[in-house]
């Protein structure tokens, strides 16, 4: 997958620079064979964009499914899937106030965006009629959840999804375990035909950075270095939040915690992965933290099976930015919606490989909130530099949740 990332970032250059070379030589003929590129490039978003409601449908069943098995196992894990969901609504606040705020200081051109979106997206969207709280709470369930997935309204397909995953688990097992092994089954097929299509990643963003550099120009690369600063800068500020509770709720000392987690810090900004970075992790909390083995030997690995903290931060962060570039301002029943879709995803999604959760996670969140998602197609290019970030914060979050669900257990014992 790196190695495909750095071809996809490759083509995105070389097709912003064609595009621009078709632009600058005024050729009617040159340019006409670009379009024709560039629809090469629509097709090959399609594709991806055609995996986006089975794959959440069915991880979802299967997330919810195994998370609501876990918190039967005990008295733990419950208390751990529970401090999981908090943080991640804390992260998923905090995004919105500091991806806002920094668009809000650092705005993208108007007319350099309007330029960027044409250029892949179409038309700007507005919103004339933002729903109402009545309006939104009645639509919240499917009437018909089979109309629900085709019209993309993500949001009821969640609510219809988490409600099947919790029934499933009240099934006996010889009812619920086909029905998790085919929901399971559907995922892993969704994940083959996205692994397959995004094989011909470098060609398809080449084909859409030819539109790209052919109506935005160059200038289309300042907002592609906007935006990964922007990402980038949300999730490292929700590491550094991780980081801090650590020491303040978890009771760590800087210098401990600090010594500890750096050769984790390490091999996740080098594997970029989460589930590499376990026996680190393990070896961090057990000796160089003193969290006992019958906590960190089942919250971590736990914490790598359902928990993603950086997920709502980055994808939220990719949406914002989005709506930015189309003119779109996010009402507080949108963000409303963002968050909780965030959250059901960053469950889904844990496990999946980082291109592949870049379109899982992603795209129902912009369906749900009524953005666009036809940029998402040249964002993934430059997704090699913020997901660094991202599994930065992921491993910071599960050693700090790590500490906090200690310290708790620690507490209950005395007072015992």
């Amino acid at each position: 997958m790196k190695r495909i990332s750095l071809l996809v970032l490759a083509g995105l250059i070389a097709g912003i620079i064609v595009g621009e070379l078709a632009k600058a030589s005024g050729n009617p003929t040159v340019v006409s064979a670009v379009e024709v590129i560039e629809a090469f490039g629509g097709l090959w978003l399609n594709t991806l964009r055609m995996t986006v409601v089975p794959l959440v449908v069915s991880l979802l069943i299967v997330g919810v499914a195994s998370v609501a098995d876990t918190t039967k196992t005990g008295g733990l894990v419950a208390r751990a899937v529970v401090l999981f969901t908090f943080l991640i609504f804390l992260a998923g606040a905090f995004t919105t106030a500091a991806t806002l705020g920094m668009l809000e200081l650092w705005p993208v051109d108007r007319a350099v965006a309007e330029a960027f979106v044409a250029s892949v997206g179409g038309n700007a969207v507005t919103i004339t009629e933002p729903p109402t709280f009545v309006s939104w709470l009645q639509g919240l369930a499917p009437s018909n959840p089979v109309t629900a997935a085709a019209e993309d309204a993500v949001l009821q397909v969640v609510v219809f999804s988490i409600f099947f995953g919790f029934a499933v688990t009240k099934l006996d097992a010889g009812l619920r375990d086909p029905i998790v092994t085919f929901f399971r089954a559907v995922s892993e097929a969704m994940i083959v035909i996205v692994r397959w299509v995004l094989i011909a990643g470098p060609f398809g963003v080449f084909a859409l950075a030819t539109g790209v550099g052919l109506r935005a120009g160059f200038e289309a690369a300042g907002v592609l270095t906007q935006y990964v600063i922007i990402v980038s800068a949300a999730t490292l500020g929700i590491t550094i939040v991780a980081y801090l509770l650590a020491i303040t709720w978890g009771r760590q000392p800087i210098g401990r915690f600090t010594a500890a987690a750096a050769p984790v810090w390490a091999i996740a900004v080098s594997t970029q992965s989460s589930l590499a970075s376990l026996p680190a992790m393990l070896d961090a909390a057990l000796r160089g933290l003193g969290i006992p083995a019958r906590i960190a030997d089942v919250v971590l690995p736990l914490a790598v099976a359902v928990f993603r903290f950086t997920s709502p931060v980055a994808n939220l962060a990719v949406v914002y930015f989005c709506a930015h570039l189309y003119g779109i301002e996010p009402t507080l029943m949108q963000i409303g919606v963002g968050l909780v879709v965030a959250y059901a995803v960053s469950i889904a999604a844990v496990g999946l490989p980082g291109q592949v959760s870049f379109i899982a996670s992603i795209a129902p969140i912009c369906l749900a909130m009524g953005v666009p998602t036809e940029l998402l197609g040249i964002l993934i290019a430059v997704e090699i530099i913020p997901d660094i970030f991202r599994t930065l914060g992921n491993v910071t979050g599960d050693l700090a949740a790590t500490t906090i669900l200690s310290r708790n257990e620690k507490r209950e014992e005395s007072a015992a």
